[in-house]
């Protein structure tokens, strides 16, 4: 346990040395956006399903069938880091990049998610509700969140119980944020500089909290990005489960084709 909580405290000082430097949210802005899933239950609907829910469950012969056109279609998956490096340095990404990233620790992400990128050599973001850890059969153990790490994903936070993100005030950001920030970096002996927002739901007064405890980059659903906090408000699709691959592959290129707010942007940049 000491040796993985140094390994921790050594690696977040040298992340926090290499990036942590002020962000042009112009730059950021202008650059054109890239394509960002969103998964969160993989499992066959149920009769009790809402049409709501099907927004958020998608069934396995779906999801494989998405992994594949992605694949044959050429997409590279990429990372946070290297995100974050493109959107405020410009750092060329590979051909056709793209992130999967899957949300509220689901056990459907390691029973199925996983073998399918596996298949194709695809990396994960995984946004981890830190009490759902072992919290029964259908939800991620400590040891398979520390496979997945090892396994070249990446571990992050998505709070301490799913608290509504607007809702939270005063000691609500030590239990909700800083706190499962640091069980998940101690459970992977990596730093964790990511975060995403339970609901997609967030606001601007609370985005200087997460620069506070030192995350570099947050993770909404489709609003526009915040204008002066672009970085913390990086958008994101929900993969619906009842989509087609033509109809995913027709959002990815639609949502994400263009910069966004691109005159807001230009606007920006010709004021300095």
């Amino acid at each position: 346990m000491f040796k993985r909580l140094l390994t921790s405290v050594s690696i977040c000082f040298l992340y926090h040395l290499s990036f942590c430097q002020p962000v042009d949210n112009a730059a950021v802005l202008a650059r054109r956006q890239v394509p960002v899933l969103c998964y969160h239950q993989i499992r066959n609907w149920r009769p009790s399903d809402k049409q709501v829910d099907k927004d958020y469950i998608i069934p396995p012969a779906t999801f494989k069938a998405h992994m594949k056109l992605l694949a044959d279609s050429g997409y590279h998956t990429i990372l946070p880091d290297e995100l974050y490096a493109y959107l405020t340095k410009g750092t060329p990404l590979p051909a056709k990049p793209i992130m999967l990233t899957f949300d509220d620790t689901d056990g459907d992400q390691w029973n199925i998610a996983r073998p399918e990128l596996m298949k194709y050599g695809f990396k994960g973001v995984y946004f981890i509700v830190f009490t759902n850890i072992n919290k029964n059969k259908h939800y991620l153990s400590r040891r398979q969140i520390r496979q997945l790490s090892d396994e070249g994903n990446l571990i992050a936070c998505h709070t301490q119980d799913h608290g509504n993100f607007k809702k939270l005030k005063g000691n609500d950001w030590e239990i909700q944020i800083s706190t499962p920030k640091k069980k998940l970096e101690l459970l992977t002996g990596k730093p964790v500089k990511y975060f995403a927002f339970p609901y997609g739901l967030w606001n601007s007064a609370g985005l200087p909290e997460l620069h506070k405890r030192g995350f570099l980059a947050a993770f909404q659903l489709s609003d526009k990005r915040d204008p002066n906090d672009a970085m913390m408000t990086i958008r994101r699709l929900i993969d619906c489960g009842y989509w087609s691959n033509a109809k995913l592959d027709y959002n990815i290129k639609h949502d994400f084709g263009r910069p966004a707010d691109q005159k807001l942007a230009k606007a920006k940049a010709l004021a300095k």
